[in-house]
């Protein structure tokens, strides 16, 4: 199967009433802060990552379609034309991924919404470390960053399922303030991505802090 040179709008939309029905009928999520996304135009959420679910609770909760940069080893059997399908972008963390880095642009120049765990990798979620990418693409194409929490899905394991949350718990999904990565001089040199790195990391780990304190956990 060839993949699109650019994930499919529709398709994502489709995995976003997936998300929708899955979501608010396995769990109980509540959402704060979502009218903050952009309605139209380029957006980038950067999304804490301590849980399998972190993902698809976002795409069920957000108010826009969102294509996530996902690990290749997710797309394993039939998986693959499904992620492929609901326009989830496929990214070989091990390299630079060049076809994935295109495709994620595309999204973005066709004024999508592009997900990324700026961690890299599931830990705990806290924003300590971040990897670059999110910086790269944020100021490569110039798109604010929405800091999204997820907060409540690694709290304890389900009874039924132990990979999963308990069915029926609250999770907790805090959208932040949209805001520029960059320094606003489309300077896109290693010492211009290490600031908005940093400048990331503070903003992402202030509104962690502060979606802890509305939701009290």
């Amino acid at each position: 199967m060839t993949e699109p040179s650019l994930p499919s709008e529709r398709g994502a939309e489709v995995g976003r009433r997936i998300g929708v029905g899955l979501m608010y009928g396995l769990w109980k999520p509540r959402v704060l802060g979502a009218w903050k996304v952009p309605a139209t135009g380029p957006v980038i959420f950067a999304v804490n990552h301590s849980h399998n679910v972190d993902g698809p609770m976002v795409m069920g909760v957000a108010p826009r379609p969102t294509h996530f940069l996902i690990k290749k080893e997710a797309f394993i059997g039939p998986l693959n034309p499904f992620l492929t399908g609901i326009g989830q972008v496929k990214v070989d963390r091990a390299s630079a991924d060049r076809t994935a880095i295109t495709r994620a642009l595309g999204v973005l120049e066709a004024g999508g919404v592009l997900g990324i765990f700026p961690e890299g990798t599931r830990g705990t979620g806290d924003f300590a470390s971040l990897r670059a990418g999110l910086a790269y693409f944020a100021v490569r194409s110039g798109a604010p960053v929405v800091p999204i929490a997820v907060l409540g899905s690694s709290d304890r394991p389900g009874r039924l399922i132990k990979g999963l949350p308990p069915l029926r718990s609250r999770v907790d999904v805090v959208f932040g303030d949209p805001f520029e990565a960059g320094d606003g001089s489309g300077r896109r040199t290693r010492k211009a991505l290490d600031e908005a790195t940093e400048r990331i990391q503070k903003q992402l780990t202030a509104h962690l802090e502060n979606a802890r304190r509305l939701t009290g956990r």
